[in-house]
C-alpha cells in the first residue's frame, strides 16, 4: 500500500446505520413526530392478544407480536430516534435471539397513542398496537 493512502472500512455498525436511513426515507410519506416523553407505556391489540410494553429505563418486552408469519415473545432495548423533517420512530434492539437472525425492528407512530411494526419497509405494517390507559 502506498504511503498516505486512506483504506475505508465499514463496520457492521455503519451499515446498520445506512440500512435504517434507507428505510426512513421510504416510509417517509408513514412517519409522525414522537414526544420520546409519552413514548414508555403498555400499547396493545386485543383482536390478536398482543402486547408491547415500553419502560421509561429504555428497555422492552413483546408478548404475542406478530411481526412475520409467527406471534413471538422478544425483549430488549429501545430508543426513540429523531429525524428531522422526515420523521421519529423507536428502534427496538432485540436480545438473547428473540426474533433468530431479526437484532432490531422499527416501531412508527401511526395515530394518536398508536404504533405499527414494520418489518419489510415494503410490506404491509403488522401488528398496530394503541396504547392502553395506566391502571
Amino acid at each position: 500500500m502506498r504511503a498516505g493512502t486512506v483504506v475505508h472500512k465499514r463496520t457492521g455498525v455503519g451499515w446498520v446505520v445506512v440500512v435504517l436511513a434507507a428505510t426512513v426515507m421510504l416510509l417517509s410519506g408513514c412517519l409522525g413526530s414522537i414526544d420520546p416523553d409519552e413514548v414508555p407505556g403498555v400499547y396493545r391489540n386485543d383482536k390478536m392478544g398482543s402486547e408491547l410494553r415500553l419502560e421509561s429505563d429504555g428497555t422492552f418486552a413483546a408478548d404475542n407480536v406478530t411481526t412475520d408469519e409467527q406471534p413471538a415473545d422478544f425483549h430488549g432495548t429501545w430508543e426513540h430516534v429523531d429525524n428531522g423533517a422526515i420523521g421519529d420512530f423507536i428502534y427496538l434492539t432485540i436480545e438473547d435471539d428473540g426474533l433468530g437472525l431479526l437484532a432490531g425492528i422499527q416501531l412508527y407512530p401511526s395515530g394518536s397513542d398508536t404504533v405499527e411494526f414494520r418489518p419489510d419497509p415494503d410490506g404491509p405494517p403488522t401488528p398496530e398496537l394503541t396504547k392502553v390507559a395506566a391502571l
